[in-house]
Parts: structure tokens; C-alpha cells; sequence
């Protein structure tokens, strides 16, 4: 096992990954930005090292810089977290040259995935139902539109290096093509350097459901059954909740041996997700696989009652997983709490946090790393807080949430709490009935 793990990020994540490395009796080294010298994690961990001024490239994204924190105060491995540098297969394979253990995929496992056109044909070859489009990226705009034609509209052109629904574009009819596709091409570019683009069809009401994954040394890999991301603004995510309220327990089953048959296509090994797109028919289709521990993790954790963050570090020092399926008995839900201004269009808010109230009681949980006091910087991700409910029922859960919500209270900034308050009263989120477009036509003028 490790003696020492330096924890390449900041925030929640930072200070999670501590609280399973000081339960496992292995020190943690913090690394921070001069914008996160009153950061909770700093204060928790054993060491910290300042690695850069506030912006990210010079941080929390400077290789050389963390790597050369993980030499001086020898630390023998390094956790990722998520975002950053989590996917990043230049950082996972220097790691292995200085003899630093990733806590996470190698790095043919990071550029296998990252890729979509490549994971795609991956997953064709492993037997994993994919949406139907190119195979691999498109050379012509004439290329794109035969295949629009056999495929038939409505399709979709995709960034093969995007994300964040950047580089994306829905193309109802044969007119609309030429516009969509240039458009796309020219924010890829922008956006990621890269402005190779595939095609595929359009999946009508989409739900968002990833499967959690856990991979061993050993070529073994087990899932932990479903969550459900569909509730999203700009395809990111607001809500998460597991068990989904449309999976059934043979379509579980399905995705689950397809994850499953995904992750051993690439040996992979660690905590990771498979995500897919449901359609309106109950059949599923891969999206993309996120090699790394992903944000919503804590609600997998309360309906299985297992660290995933205690699993990853066990199976990155050479472990066995158990290899045991899971089917949750449990509901959790978590609402990500950000410090944005949701009334006006989710607009960043950082500030000072002058008072704050978590709330408490039976099922509930927080992941946060601020503080009354602390000051949000403006530098990063906008999220401050995890508030994380389980209960007996999904109808349970919702009511526990809003009480838990009403209970929260931040003052100083705007954060999301009265978008999620609301949302708990909705009667199309309450019957489970929701697509990824949900929040397009959500009213969010009386918040």
C-alpha cells in the first residue's frame, strides 16, 4: 500500500480524498494555487506545497509543477480527483516514467476513450450498442450528408475532441447541413485545436444514465449499477439520482454486462463510468467513457455503502476487487450547489460566504470545502458544495431534499439552493418523467 499520496486538486475533492487516505493510514500532500492558501484541504493534509498564482495552467494544470511537489515532499502517488489534469495521458504516463503511481487509467487507457471517434469503434468491436452514424470521422461535408441521407434526420454532428456540448449541432433536414456543419468546425477549432467532426442520429428524448465501473490489474471489472444525469443545463449537470427511475432490472442487467464488456475491451483498470444515452424506446446506446472518479460518486457510495475512493487507491496498489455486480436496495439523489446567480442565466457568483448553515439530520450528507468566511475565487469551477440524500423510496428521497435544502443556508452570495428547491416541487420531475432537455422550457423566471 501507499505511504504517501499527493492529491493533484482542489476543493471538495481534494478534501474527500484525505478523509479516505487518513482512514486508510496514508499521509496526503495538498497542492494549491496562492488563490486556495485558506482552502480546507490545505489545513487537513498532512503537507502542502504552493505550486502556482490562480490560474489553473499555472496550478492545478502546470505538470511540472505537481510532479516536482510529488518529488520533494515524496509522495509515492498521486490521486487526480476530477477535472484538471484526471484524463490528462501525457500526466498518467510521466507519472509512470518518475515511478509515481496514477491513481487512475494509464495513459493508452485515457487516449483509447478521450477520443470519441476512436472509443466508438471501440465499443463496435466489443459488442457495445453504439448510435448509429460514421465510422470515425467524416472527410467531406458530401460524406456527412450521404450519411445523413441513409441514416435518415434527425442526426447530430460532434467534436471528436469536444465536451461541454461544444462543437455539437442537431440537423433536422438536408437544408440545414452546410450551416450546422461549418458552424461546428469552427467552434471545435476554437475550442479544442481539433476540428474533426463525426455524425450520428439524432436520439429522440434522451435520457443521460452512466454506469460506475470498478476495474482491477487483474482483468477483472464489476459495475455498481446505474445513476441518472438527465437533469443538465448546457450538458452540465444539476441533478443526479440512482436508481434511475426508468431503468427496469433487465435493462440494468443489460447495460451493466455492456459497461462491463466495454471497460475489459481496454483492460481498464480503476474507478470509471460508461456513459449512455436511453431513448424514448428503452434502448440504449454508448455515449463516451470518463476515465476517472466522477463528481456524483457520493450517491453510488450511499445505496451500495462502499468507498470508491478507498476502492480506486486499493486496486492502483495492485489489489483484486471483488467482482460482485451490484443492484441498489437504496435511493440517493444529489444536488450540486454552485455558487451561480440561477435567475440570471446560472451567471458565475464568487464572493465572500458571510454566514452558512449545512443541514443535518438522518440520510443526509455533504461534500463541501468552504466555510463561513471563505471567500470563493473566481478562477475556478463554480461548485461549492454536494448535498447528497438517501432514503427507503425515490418519493422519500425528494421530500427529505427539499427539507434538506430549506435547511441550507448560504449568505453573502447567489448560489443554486432556489433552482433545486424548486425543481423539488416540479410534477414532471417528481413522476420521473424527463429528458436531458428538460430544463430547456423550466421556468425560471420566479426564482
Amino acid at each position: 500500500m501507499f505511504k504517501k499520496i499527493l492529491i493533484a486538486n482542489r476543493g471538495e475533492i481534494a478534501l474527500r480524498v484525505i478523509r479516505t487516505c487518513r482512514e486508510m493510514g496514508i499521509k496526503t500532500v495538498a497542492v494549491y494555487s496562492t488563490a486556495d492558501r485558506d482552502s480546507l484541504h490545505v489545513r487537513f493534509a498532512d503537507e502542502a506545497v504552493c505550486i502556482g498564482p490562480p490560474p489553473s495552467r499555472q496550478s492545478y494544470l502546470s505538470i511540472q509543477n505537481i510532479i516536482s511537489a510529488a518529488e520533494v515532499t515524496g509522495a509515492d502517488a498521486i490521486h487526480p480527483g476530477y477535472g484538471f489534469l484526471s484524463e490528462n495521458a501525457e500526466f498518467s504516463q510521466i507519472c509512470a516514467d518518475y515511478g509515481i503511481k496514477f491513481i487512475g487509467a494509464t495513459a493508452a487507457q485515457i487516449n483509447g476513450m478521450g477520443d470519441k471517434a476512436t472509443a466508438k469503434a471501440t465499443m463496435i468491436k466489443a459488442g457495445v450498442p453504439v448510435v448509429p452514424g460514421s465510422e470515425g470521422l467524416l472527410d467531406s461535408i458530401e460524406h456527412g450528408k450521404k450519411l445523413a441521407e441513409d441514416i435518415g434526420y434527425p442526426v447530430i454532428v460532434k467534436a471528436t475532441a469536444g465536451g461541454g456540448g461544444r462543437g455539437m449541432r442537431i440537423i433536422n433536414k438536408p437544408d440545414d447541413f452546410e450551416k450546422a456543419w461549418n458552424d461546428a468546425r469552427t467552434e471545435s477549432a476554437a475550442a479544442f485545436g481539433n476540428d474533426g467532426l463525426y455524425l450520428e442520429k439524432f436520439v429522440e428524448e434522451p435520457r443521460h444514465i452512466e454506469i460506475q465501473i470498478i476495474g482491477d490489474q487483474f482483468g477483472k471489472v464489476c459495475h455498481l449499477s446505474e445513476r441518472d444525469c438527465s437533469i443538465q443545463r448546457r450538458h452540465q449537470k444539476l441533478v443526479e439520482e440512482t436508481p434511475s427511475p426508468i431503468i427496469t432490472p433487465e435493462l440494468r442487467e443489460r447495460m451493466g454486462a455492456a459497461a462491463i464488456k466495454g471497460a475489459q475491451a481496454i483492460g481498464y483498470e480503476g474507478a470509471g463510468t460508461i456513459e449512455f444515452l436511453v431513448d424514448k424506446h428503452g434502448e440504449f446506446f454508448f455515449m463516451e467513457m470518463n476515465t476517472r472518479i466522477q463528481v456524483e460518486h457520493p450517491i453510488t457510495e450511499e445505496v451500495t455503502d462502499f468507498d470508491l475512493i478507498k476502492e480506486q487507491i486499493k486496486v492502483a496498489a495492485g489489489e483484486p476487487i471483488s467482482g460482485i455486480n451490484y443492484t441498489p436496495k437504496l435511493f440517493a439523489m444529489e444536488c450540486r450547489i454552485n455558487a451561480e446567480d440561477p435567475a440570471n442565466g446560472f451567471r458565475p457568483a464568487p464572493g465572500k460566504i458571510t454566514n452558512l448553515h449545512f443541514p443535518g439530520g438522518h440520510g443526509i450528507r455533504i461534500d463541501s470545502h468552504v466555510y463561513s468566511g471563505y471567500s470563493i475565487p473566481p478562477n475556478y469551477d463554480s461548485m461549492i458544495a454536494k448535498l447528497i440524500v438517501s432514503g427507503q423510496s425515490r418519493e422519500e428521497v425528494i421530500t427529505r431534499m427539499k427539507r434538506a435544502l430549506q435547511e441550507f443556508v448560504i449568505e453573502g452570495i447567489k448560489t443554486t439552493i432556489p433552482f433545486h428547491i424548486k425543481l423539488m416541487d416540479d410534477p414532471g420531475f417528481k413522476s420521473g418523467n424527463f429528458t436531458t432537455k428538460y430544463l430547456e422550457t423550466f421556468d425560471f423566471s420566479t426564482l
